[in-house]
């Protein structure tokens, strides 16, 4: 009896066996001619859990929300690395120009400051001396020659800066005294001609050759007729140029400028007028011609000289004029340093010059509107570093750069209109400094992209970082999750999908353990068992039960190998489950060589009983057919053996 306890053990085991492998591996195919018709009622395809799906469904939403901030962030970090260097670039460039603005606007205004100062000294000096050697010598001007004046010329030079090209003494000359002052000049000339070229180490000119060149009377030039040469008649005082330094020669007539007639030219009257008037230093704009084919933009500055030292008493009278000639170009030069390049300079005069009356012509002849020919005084120039370039006699700025516009008045003599001879204007000098795209350019550089692009391939990086761990981790959840499909398939094949869903939900809900019923007694009072949790039992009325077992089969299994005992079992069971899944019939359970199923469970079933015998029926018709197949490889007596079935309602 025990021996035979022990085989009903195995064989109950290997049945088991039977059902697991039929499970992983799928629905083996019986041979016979009842085959098709069971296969066309095989299991349907295998779903999973829905647990399952919404956990992949919300790891899969999870992961785009992820790689959906990980590119905002990195577009946002990007974005704000390049922002902030282009700003802190922008804002270093605007406070480098703000610092070339501020130092050209305070040398500007110092050079100026310096000009008038020196200026204003060497005409009280030069006051100060004739006075005395006029007391001295019984002469007073317009005969006065200043001594050394090529010296003193150079060393007010020196003190004001290279951007005086040209500096000259023209006295007041009466209109009685035009003769007698062109004998002076003609007795003179010589002496302060040798003076000038010993001094200033020309060795290429003689005395007489620039006598030579020297007209002895004050004159003035037709410019339209090819500078010809007019002796001045008209009445009145004249103001010759005398002394100046350096000697030069007129380009328009190779000749010396001493004797001629500052008030022939329109700008020159209105500077005497001016000064004469209100015996004060004044400014104008011009245009002068450095050589034959050159003209650069420039000012005249006029310092008055008094007959006495005192430049302020009311017994002080004009007699000559300091005229200093200044080239703009030279005098923003050396303000910056090498590398400091880009600074455009807009220097304004503030008034309106009518050339039409400066070159006497006729304004309907080139314009409709005389007005149109009315033009303030505009130079532009670029300074870069210790050189300035001339862009052109008017505003040449870039209107791009109008928000960083500089302005600094650094010439105001302080002359109101109303003291001013009609239809004169002296210049208020007004520098409007600007940036230029060069100068810009020196701060516009890669950094911003470089930056950007940095932050862009950190968060790459960090990125498939990302994606290899989500990798990694998708990985392991897919083979965890294959192994969990795994069982729920074989949780799937022993219980109906409803019973598989109450299982798990019941794993779901929190334990029962440790609870105790109303007599002290752990899980029971509540129904649940020693696991902690209550058992899945439903009551089924009306069911009909289906008991199998093979005849003989246990004297047939003495004599065979476990491998042909489950070869037989599972190619029988696994016939037996499609016929129940065709019938709707619910197997229950396999126990050594009995197969147990029921109709109408787990769905109630009103033709339960008719269900259990069609599959009592098809199950004997196949057992046969399966015994007969299977003898050639399990023996001869397995066609022997034979299925006993019994129903209970």
């Amino acid at each position: 009896m025990a021996e035979n306890r022990n085989l009903d053990s195995k064989q109950s085991n290997v049945s088991q066996l039977s059902e697991i492998r039929s499970v992983e591996n799928g629905a083996s195919t019986a041979s016979g001619s009842g085959d098709q018709s069971v296969q066309n009622h095989s299991r349907p395809a295998y779903n999973a859990p829905k647990v399952a799906k919404g956990e992949e469904k919300n790891i899969l939403r999870a992961k785009c929300l992820v790689a959906l901030i990980i590119v905002l962030a990195a577009a946002t970090v990007a974005t704000s690395a390049y922002v902030l260097v282009n700003d802190q670039a922008q804002s270093n460039f605007e406070n480098q120009f703000m610092g070339y603005a501020s130092k050209i606007a305070s040398v500007s205004r110092q050079k100026a400051d310096q000009l008038f100062n020196a200026l204003e000294s060497f005409s009280v000096m030069v006051g100060s001396q004739a006075a005395s050697e006029n007391e001295l010598l019984n002469t007073s001007w317009p005969f006065y020659t200043i001594p050394d004046f090529s010296v003193k010329a150079e060393r007010l030079v020196d003190v004001i800066g290279a951007m005086v090209p040209l500096m000259l003494v023209a006295p007041i000359v009466e209109e009685d005294e035009r003769d007698a002052w062109a004998e002076y000049a003609k007795r003179m000339n010589p002496v302060w001609f040798e003076e000038s070229l010993r001094n200033e180490g020309n060795t290429d000119l003689t005395v007489d050759e620039v006598l030579q060149r020297t007209l002895p009377f004050i004159h003035t030039y037709a410019l339209a007729e090819g500078f010809r040469v007019e002796e001045i008649n008209r009445p009145g005082e004249v103001l010759p140029n005398f002394q100046q330094y350096p000697l030069r020669f007129d380009y328009g007539t190779n000749a010396m400028t001493t004797g001629f007639d500052i008030l022939s030219l329109v700008r020159g009257k209105d500077l005497y007028e001016i000064t004469k008037r209100l015996l004060r230093p004044t400014i104008g704009f011009e245009n002068f011609l450095i050589d034959r084919e050159t003209i650069v933009a420039g000012s005249q500055v006029w310092q008055p000289i008094y007959n006495t030292a005192d430049t302020t008493g009311e017994e002080r009278k004009l007699v000559a004029v300091l005229a200093v000639q200044l080239y703009w170009l030279e005098f923003f030069k050396n303000v910056l340093t090498q590398g400091q390049d880009g600074v455009v300079v807009v220097l304004r005069s503030g008034c309106l010059v009518d050339y039409a009356v400066l070159y006497g012509i006729n304004a309907t002849d080139y314009v409709d509107n005389p007005d149109d020919l009315k033009i303030e005084d505009v130079i532009t120039y670029r300074i870069d570093g210790p050189d300035v370039i001339l862009l052109g006699n008017e505003d040449l700025h870039d209107p791009n750069y109008d928000a960083l516009e500089v302005t600094e008045v650094f010439v105001d003599l302080g002359f109101d209109g109303e003291d001013l001879p009609e239809g004169s204007c002296v210049p208020k000098l007004t520098l409007h400094i600007y940036p230029s795209e060069k100068l810009e350019a020196n701060f516009r550089n890669s950094d911003p992209t470089i930056y950007a692009s940095v932050v862009v391939v950190i968060f790459i990086f960090t990125s498939l970082v990302f994606l290899l761990y989500v990798y990694f981790v998708g990985r392991r959840q897919r083979i965890v999750m294959d192994r969990i499909v795994r069982q729920d398939k074989i949780v799937t094949n022993i219980f109906p999908t409803a019973i598989r869903d109450r299982l798990y939900d019941a794993q779901a809900q929190p334990s029962g353990k440790g609870k105790r019923d109303a007599h002290g007694l752990d899980g029971l009072g509540d129904g649940s068992n020693d696991l902690g949790s209550a058992p899945l039992a439903d009551l089924f009325p009306s069911v009909s039960v289906v008991f199998a077992d093979i005849v003989g089969f246990t004297a047939w299994s003495s004599a065979r190998e476990p491998q042909q005992v489950f070869l037989l079992l599972e190619s029988i069971y696994n016939s037996f489950d499609k016929i129940a899944y065709r019938h709707d019939i619910f197997k229950v359970e396999t126990v050594g060589d009995c197969y147990v199923a029921a109709a109408g469970l787990p769905e109630p079933v009103d033709k339960h009983a008719v269900l259990a015998c069609k599959f009592a029926l098809d199950c004997l018709k196949k057992m046969r057919e399966s015994t007969i197949k299977l003898e050639v490889s399990l023996g001869p007596d397995t066609a022997d053996l034979a299925l006993r079935v019994g129903i209970h309602r």
